[in-house]
């Protein structure tokens, strides 16, 4: 059980229905992490407009990728359920590549520079060396992308250590960091 509060959407703020409505009409539901985080409206309208701003960042799978390596890092099993299932059924990462995105790693050269970069990016937080920068660049990223990187890194952390505070309950088929990746 959450060790917050996971309010229905009549129970949250009034500045938050709206947007928690926005939600179900995009997703066709309300995950727990929107309602959990909808106890404040400023921390819900800023989630989802850096969210909505970054759906535009990168490609789907990279997004994916990046939200799966920084949840097992961060060891976060609400975001790991959520980004498995929507790697699997969105962005369609089959199941070894999952795997390997949870490693930090991925079968795809360019995909596999990006998860390099972020999980060096969490891990030294955001100190990561000329190297590393060089390696990104000569994956093809530009240096927008290489800022937009770090913005899903610290979007996912986010969300990560809200639900690793709260515990929320995972309304997502289950997926455990604790698991092999």
């Amino acid at each position: 059980m959450s060790r917050l509060t996971i309010p229905t959407r009549d129970a949250a703020p009034a500045a938050s229905q709206p947007l928690l409505d926005a939600v179900e009409k995009s997703l066709g539901v309300v995950p727990n992490l929107f309602r959990l985080v909808g106890q404040s409206p400023a921390a819900l309208e800023g989630l989802l407009a850096l969210n909505g701003a970054l759906g535009k960042a990168l490609d789907a799978k990279t997004r994916e990728r990046i939200a799966l390596a920084v949840a097992q890092a961060n060891g976060c099993d609400y975001c790991l359920s959520a980004h498995s299932y929507l790697g699997l059924n969105l962005a369609k990462i089959d199941d070894a590549e999952i795997a390997r995105n949870r490693a930090g790693h991925s079968s795809d050269a360019r995909a596999d520079a990006a998860l390099i970069f972020a999980t060096r990016l969490l891990a030294s937080q955001g100190r990561v060396t000329d190297a590393d920068i060089a390696a990104a660049k000569l994956a093809g990223f530009s240096e927008a992308q290489l800022i937009e990187i770090v913005a899903l890194v610290a979007v996912n952390v986010f969300t990560n250590y809200v639900n690793n505070l709260a515990d929320t309950d995972i309304d997502f088929p289950v997926v455990r960091a604790a698991q092999a990746a």
